[in-house]
């Protein structure tokens, strides 16, 4: 089913299966997502602007979901073998991302102002999502020579993995308070997300 990996000098299995078979849900979940977008009742600019909201939701995570999609081809890039335990937290992590398509269109059935409830589970799935991406980080890590490896070199302290949850943590707690707000938060964690991580970059280009 799996190749050994010649290049990695050592046992474990060759990554292409995974990054595939990950490319191809991201796909999945990206067409479900706009799938979901409905046609304004009226063809008028009115009726459209209406349905403003809901395309900006859309836009939220098909940002999350390409953030996410360009970080781990980044990572793969950066190793040449995978595991057992890489391929078990690999799909821990497609499964919280495969919920995007569920909470992004609850999110959207209270428009134009979101509703608390929907709001919270949204940002619980991206605080998952967000947790889900550690044991896949370090499992790779651990795949491909532990810390000393250069994806383990290239991702030492990195503020960005420690910051998110709190701010998901935050967002998931003014739900109840003030939804719209709480948006505002995870678009502006999607944001520090949204460059691909230079020292990643670096590594590939050294």
């Amino acid at each position: 089913m799996f190749r050994v990996s010649s290049a990695s000098g050592g046992s474990g299995m060759h990554k292409g299966r995974m990054e595939a078979f990950t490319d191809g849900v991201i796909a999945v979940i990206i067409t479900i997502m706009v799938l979901e977008l409905k046609l304004p009742h009226e063809p008028t600019w009115k009726a459209m602007l209406a349905d403003f909201p809901v395309f900006l939701s859309y836009v939220l995570s098909f940002t999350y979901v390409g953030i996410y999609w360009n970080n781990h081809h980044h990572m793969l890039q950066m190793v040449t073998r995978v595991s057992g335990r890489v391929l078990w937290a690999n799909l821990f992590f497609l499964f919280w991302l495969s919920l995007f398509p569920f909470t992004t269109s609850w999110l959207n059935e209270a428009h134009p102002i979101p509703a608390p409830v929907p709001t919270a589970v949204y940002g619980i799935v991206l605080l998952l999502a967000a947790l889900s991406w550690v044991p896949l980080l370090r499992a790779l890590i651990a795949a491909n020579g532990g810390g000393k490896s250069g994806l383990g070199e290239a991702l030492k302290g990195d503020w960005k993995v420690v910051i998110s949850p709190i701010g998901y943590v935050v967002g998931i707690a003014l739900a109840f308070f003030a939804p719209i707000l709480s948006c505002v938060i995870y678009a502006a964690v999607a944001a520090l997300w949204f460059i691909p991580d230079r020292r990643l970059e670096s590594k590939l280009s050294a």
